[in-house]
């Protein structure tokens, strides 16, 4: 049953930090942004972990499982700030796929490589457009947001950086085709 909300979405209070609604109407639609594509991260961390395979299969399953927990801690952070500043966060599936700036992979399994390195685009996507909502916030003088998402900025560039060891080329498996090849 669908039912007229008591307040709209799109509808910004007064909040109770003082700052200035035109200052909250500028940040809170970008705070939306992200708290919708953390969704689709939340998501697809959550399923790489059900679907990795292979030698590392431990290690990778344990590092998205904590990536997809740590991912759900920030995008709650997130809606918990817009709250405060008197916004409303979107919290329908459907609309938060159309608000997001990553989109989900395809449906199926994909090579695990195939997975992680498209989880280390989007973390440095989320790192990019973190950097430009901080600089916002820092102008609307919203430096409690701001602190908030340099917080959450570091955890990204953290993720993304462990994604990227894990993408980086096996030296030993080189060393031992090299060691192969001159043996020949």
């Amino acid at each position: 049953m669908h039912t007229t909300p008591w307040r709209p979405a799109h509808e910004i209070e007064d909040n109770p930090i003082k700052l200035p609604k035109s200052a909250a109407m500028k940040i809170l639609p970008e705070l939306d942004a992200h708290l919708a594509s953390f969704f689709v991260l939340f998501h697809q961390y959550q399923k790489h972990h059900w679907l990795v395979e292979g030698p590392q299969f431990r290690d990778i399953h344990h590092f998205l499982e904590e990536g997809y927990n740590e991912i759900h801690k920030q995008l709650d952070a997130l809606a918990e700030r817009m709250t405060a500043l008197g916004g409303v966060p979107t919290s329908a599936p459907d609309a938060q796929v159309r608000l997001a700036y990553i989109e989900h992979e395809t449906e199926g399994i994909f090579r695990i490589r195939d997975m992680l390195a498209r989880d280390r685009a989007h973390e440095g996507e989320i790192a990019a457009r973190l950097r430009d909502t901080i600089k916002l916030c820092t102008s609307q003088e919203d430096f409690g947001t701001e602190t908030l998402l340099k917080g959450i900025l570091l955890r990204v560039e953290d993720r993304a950086h462990h994604l990227d060891h894990f993408l980086g080329e096996d030296s030993l498996g080189l060393e031992l085709v090299e060691a192969e090849a001159l043996a020949v």
